[in-house]
């Protein structure tokens, strides 16, 4: 599961947010292979009230862990909401720590534009807290690259905020920032998200 930008105007209603995941992955997404676990032409009706999203489903579609997990962390990516009501269950991020990425890069998002230097923030639940990240320019280029300690890990998700150097780029364009584990038993790379970011001089 990986977390994608939507702009949605100034006015952000209850049901704003999940419109956006129902509408599936738009054709830069699609292009990244990312794809989405809800049944083609779900209808559901939010309401929040007291840190609760509640979300009715318009038919009785039995939903997969995947497809809970995107409706779980679209709705708790929204101020104040703190849990999410499906079903007649009530579900947290936690409960869907197998259907997310061992470092969960909550921002910046895929194909933002960002300015050097760019500081990123998430969650990540890895060996001894630790992971690495490296950051390409425009041209493929590695203009910074560093290990990042998050506030707990070995099982139990933290959060994490780091900020890269400075840099430059050749031109605008795509680059990347690129986060992964070290393998503990031959240094390999392991558990890689690449995040594609518009960067500009």
């Amino acid at each position: 599961m990986w977390p994608v930008a939507r702009e949605v105007g100034d006015v952000l209603f209850d049901d704003v947010a999940l419109d956006q995941l129902l509408a599936g992955p738009n054709a830069d997404e699609m292009q990244l292979g990312l794809e989405t676990a809800l049944p083609e032409g779900l209808g559901a009706d939010v309401t929040v009230e007291d840190g609760v999203a509640t979300v009715e489903l318009v038919d009785a579609t039995e939903l997969t862990r995947e497809a809970l997990a995107q409706i779980v962390y679209t709705e708790t990516a929204l101020p104040l909401v703190e849990s999410v009501a499906i079903g007649g269950e009530t579900y947290s991020r936690s409960d869907f720590e197998k259907q997310t990425p061992s470092v969960l890069v909550e921002s910046p998002l895929a194909f933002e534009d960002v300015t050097s230097p760019i500081t990123a923030t998430g969650t990540a639940n890895t060996f001894e807290a630790t992971f690495h990240y490296t950051l390409t320019d425009t041209d493929g280029l590695i203009v910074d690259e560093d290990f990042v300690t998050a506030t707990s890990g070995t099982g139990i998700r933290g959060t994490f905020e780091f900020t890269t150097d400075e840099y430059t780029v050749p031109f605008d364009g795509i680059g990347s920032l690129i986060v992964f584990e070290r393998s503990a038993e031959d240094g390999s790379k392991m558990n890689v998200v690449e995040i594609p970011l518009r960067m500009s001089r």
